[in-house]
């Protein structure tokens, strides 16, 4: 199975930029993030046109979350266990929910794809929402693993953070001023690995950016971060047979300024040492 995660920045102007992309890498399951729109204004057709099915969580103009998947989509869920919501100047444990993650079962592996909170500043109620948030996914998915130790599991998205230094090419980016680079948010990203998931695709690629602000030519310096990953149970890791970052999908009209991570697992019966692919 090839699954990819994306953060398309608006489905509604990208869809045909991410169909063709999924045609041409011939991408079973993708996991998307900032879809920006709710499920009744999702592009569904183009999709469907495709051979894939889509369940689409949103709740208007800000982020969302989506998987389209042509290896089947079933058990559906737009929350985990503890998750928590955030409104401006809303404190306490009843804040609304944001759309930022969606769990389906594809073609038997349970893939969720997330959308972390940014953070947006370290002094800001919305970093210490992300901290909170990270720290409920990792306890579901520490529940999720103790309960079924061989849970094919998968979690894509944007996690908003450079767990390594190496990741940052940036230079707005800097440790103890700004997240995504933070002390606290590499603990967090290290936690929710600790709790039984491994990156899946850093092993294969060790090197490249995922993301590129659109200002100041960051893609032309290639002044990028690494954001987006997939982190997968210790079923998964063993069944990667490639991985890659398709960086050409920065380039020319209109893009997200994210690009896909793809991964490719050996199905049932598949030979485990055939080569791997980049």
């Amino acid at each position: 199975m090839r699954l990819a995660t994306w953060n398309v920045n608006s489905i509604r102007t990208r869809v045909g930029r991410v169909v063709d992309w999924l045609e041409r890498a011939d991408v079973d399951v993708l996991a998307m993030q900032e879809i920006k729109c709710r499920p009744d204004q999702f592009p569904l057709m183009e999709f469907e046109l495709a051979g894939y099915e889509v369940a689409a969580h949103g709740l208007g103009q800000w982020n969302g979350v989506a998987i389209a998947s042509r290896v089947g989509l079933d058990e559906v869920e737009t929350t985990f266990p503890g998750m928590p919501g955030f409104a401006k100047g809303h404190d306490g444990p009843d804040a609304p929910l944001e759309a930022r993650a969606i769990g389906a079962t594809v073609d038997g592996v349970r893939l969720w794809s997330l959308y972390v909170p940014n953070g947006r500043a370290l002094a800001d109620p919305h970093y210490a929402y992300k901290l909170a948030w990270l720290e409920a996914l990792e306890q579901s998915t520490r529940r999720w693993l103790a309960d079924d130790p061989s849970l094919p599991l998968a979690l894509a998205g944007d996690f908003n953070i450079a767990p390594l230094p190496e990741d940052v090419g940036d230079p707005s980016f800097v440790e103890g001023l700004t997240t995504h680079v933070s002390p606290a948010e590499r603990t967090a990203f290290a936690r929710v690995e600790a709790a039984g998931v491994t990156d899946l695709v850093r092993p294969l690629v060790p090197d490249g950016y995922t993301f590129w602000d659109y200002k100041a030519g960051r893609f032309q310096k290639d002044e990028g971060m690494r954001i987006d990953f997939v982190l997968g149970s210790s079923v998964l890791a063993d069944a990667v047979v490639g991985a890659e970052l398709h960086r050409e999908e920065r380039r020319g009209d209109a893009p997200s300024d994210h690009i896909p991570v793809l991964v490719e697992l050996a199905d049932d019966g598949d030979d485990l040492d055939r080569p791997m692919v980049f």
